[in-house]
């Protein structure tokens, strides 16, 4: 475990002032993950306790929140492989994918950290239309949002692995 979380760490080199917060978030998130599923069994992975959603769900899951709020920041749609994704967060995984699914968090976040760089500040109240229904949000708020999702299934994680690790 790391002596301190991020936002203990300093501003992340190139991102604006104002989005820091986001980038801590999306750092500690990916290294809280790996903390979390270290030596998980398949069996712990997939682990439905009291029919929550298995860890194998919540950190797919998380990689592709970030993924379709920053799509939606940029003011674009989703894709079909975006929503072929969103669909395959539900399936068990075999412990050969395990390193498959962390590097794909692992990448989303390293993506949405350069993506944070290149952001103006002066944009970030821009208006984003967000999923099917279009609902109202601003590229910060798709930022924060997708960065606050993601760790709130960081929580979700912690408590699902623990009960799945006492079996």
């Amino acid at each position: 475990m790391a002596e301190t979380e991020w936002w203990q760490r300093g501003p992340v080199d190139g991102v604006p002032a104002v989005l820091q917060p986001v980038a801590h978030i999306l750092l500690q998130v990916r290294e809280s993950v790996n903390e979390l599923v270290d030596g998980l069994t398949e069996e712990q992975w997939n682990a439905r306790p009291a029919n929550v959603a298995s860890a194998a769900f919540h950190v797919r899951h998380m990689a592709g929140v970030i993924d379709r709020l920053f799509t939606y920041a940029r003011g674009e749609s989703l894709s079909d492989s975006q929503f072929a994704a969103l669909r395959a967060e539900k399936l068990p995984v075999g412990l050969s994918d395990v390193p498959v699914v962390l590097d794909e968090l692992s990448r989303r976040v390293d993506l949405a950290i350069d993506e944070l760089r290149r952001i103006a500040p002066a944009t970030l109240s821009d208006f984003r239309a967000v999923g099917r229904a279009n609902l109202p949000s601003t590229v910060i708020g798709c930022l924060v949002h997708g960065a606050e999702h993601a760790m709130r299934h960081v929580g979700q994680l912690s408590v699902t692995t623990r009960i799945a690790r006492a079996g």
